[in-house]
């Protein structure tokens, strides 16, 4: 019995036996009444949350220098910052997912914001090394929501023709929070001292954590041409089913290696200018973070953009690009740790960061595309909880270590041009698998066609 409506359009309750269907019929309205954002303006306010969201992660590195000082820590100790970090994020991250395919994403998402500026701003006020792991952790957790819904709420928004560039777009807040983490974070410091930095880098989270609960989220699987029907859950079964798929494996194992690498480098680079070539660390940092913002865009955006271009001819574009990009990072990256040369140095980590920021972009949407519309959360989950467990969970902290009983920083960091190569050579079978499984069916139709 479907309820009557009133003068001012108001619901009028049907009688008690058609409740259920009227509370029903009540909350779709109420859902409707909300506005829905455009896809580009839902892009555009996801990325701009998501520059935030790497800011915060990056400050550590800009002011790691002065907190080994302050806090008297060695290496070993000071990479242990970055796997307390990474512990909050990966572990809470399959929970996060699993929800995300499930409940609200704009509240989960929400929450998220909240958490990680507040764990950021407490950073900033800890007394001791251990209260500090703890807020890293729960900056990590609040990442972990951000992370897990929001490529999932972009793809219900874009169909595949422009998903990819879309996504480039998103991820290119990488470079430039990383980017605004590293100088903001120096400046800071080197002005009003590390904790400042701190508190400074997490306030504008805490100011935009509501920003998306005016809007309607779009429906999940709506790009491909209809929603997951509103009955719908996704069952446990169904995620433990996307380790059974492998394409997502040769992805996710190619971004553990690459993970491993940039995590370890992102955390130590300014640190490895200053011991090694005499860089004075503000000025380090500074280098980074204009290094990361230039190369990063330049990188991100041609990545994407270019193997969008290139897979209308080539189905395997998006694995193409990030294998030949990641073995092509390798050498270069030897020679810039290797050298003594401090302008050659700093030269080939332009070029090397330049190279690594060409998969952003299509990893991300090959993790999406593997999976069901409505196992999208979940996907990216299990993909971040596997990149960081076997990752740069520990990769900063064994760099540090490696540093300590080698005596040498430039001797412990060769060992993240060999984890690049495992990548690009995952990456890289992923794509010849993928264009051999392209050419198939066109080979088994030419048959039948002779026949």
């Amino acid at each position: 019995m479907e309820a009557l409506e009133g003068e001012q359009g108001a619901l009028i309750p049907p009688p008690p036996e058609s409740r259920d269907e009227f509370e029903a019929l009540a909350n779709r309205r109420g859902s409707n009444m909300k506005r829905k954002l455009s896809p580009g303006w839902t892009l555009a306010l996801l990325t701009g949350l998501n520059l935030f969201n790497y800011l915060d992660r990056y400050v550590v590195a800009a002011v790691l220098v002065p907190v080994q000082k302050d806090l008297a820590i060695n290496d070993g100790a000071a990479g242990r910052i970055n796997t307390a970090f990474m512990l909050g994020y990966f572990l809470t991250a399959p929970f996060f997912g699993f929800l995300g395919d499930r409940a609200s994403r704009r509240w989960l998402i929400a929450l998220g914001i909240f958490v990680w500026s507040l764990g950021t701003m407490l950073t900033g006020f800890a007394s001791g090394f251990a209260m500090l792991l703890c807020f890293r952790v729960l900056v990590g957790v609040g990442e972990a929501s951000y992370a897990t819904i929001s490529p999932g709420v972009i793809s219900d928004s874009f169909g595949p023709a422009r998903r990819n560039n879309a996504l480039t777009i998103f991820y290119v807040a990488i470079p430039v929070g990383a980017a605004l983490g590293y100088v903001l974070g120096g400046e800071v410091a080197a002005h009003f001292g590390w904790r400042h930095a701190f508190v400074w880098a997490g306030l504008p989270g805490l100011l935009l954590a509501l920003a998306l609960l005016p809007f309607r989220e779009p429906d999940r699987g709506q790009a491909e041409g209809g929603g997951v029907a509103p009955g719908a859950r996704t069952r446990l079964a169904d995620v433990f089913g996307i380790l059974r798929l492998a394409d997502f494996h040769l992805i996710v194992w190619g971004y553990v290696a690459y993970t491993f690498a940039l995590g370890a480098f992102g955390f130590w680079g300014p640190n490895y200018l200053h011991r090694i070539h005499g860089v004075a660390n503000e000025k380090a940092a500074t280098f980074f973070g204009i290094v990361t913002a230039i190369a990063g865009l330049v990188g991100t955006f041609a990545g994407g953009f270019a193997a969008t271009a290139w897979r209308k001819r080539n189905p395997a574009a998006y694995a193409f690009t990030l294998g030949l990009a990641t073995l092509a990072a390798v050498p270069v990256a030897v020679i810039a740790f290797v050298t003594t040369n401090t302008p050659l140095s700093m030269g080939c980590l332009v070029l090397a960061m330049l190279l690594l920021f060409l998969p952003t972009g299509p990893v991300n949407t090959l993790i999406l595309e593997t999976v069901p519309a409505n196992l999208r959360s979940s996907a990216m989950a299990i993909s971040i909880f596997m990149i960081h467990l076997f990752g740069d969970l520990r990769s900063s902290e064994i760099v540090g270590r490696l540093s300590d009983h080698w005596g040498s920083l430039q001797k412990a960091v060769l060992i993240l041009p060999g984890a690049l190569l495992v990548g690009g050579l995952l990456w890289l079978a992923l794509a010849l698998k993928t264009r051999r499984a392209c050419r198939q069916p066109a080979v088994d139709e030419s048959a039948r066609t002779t026949g």
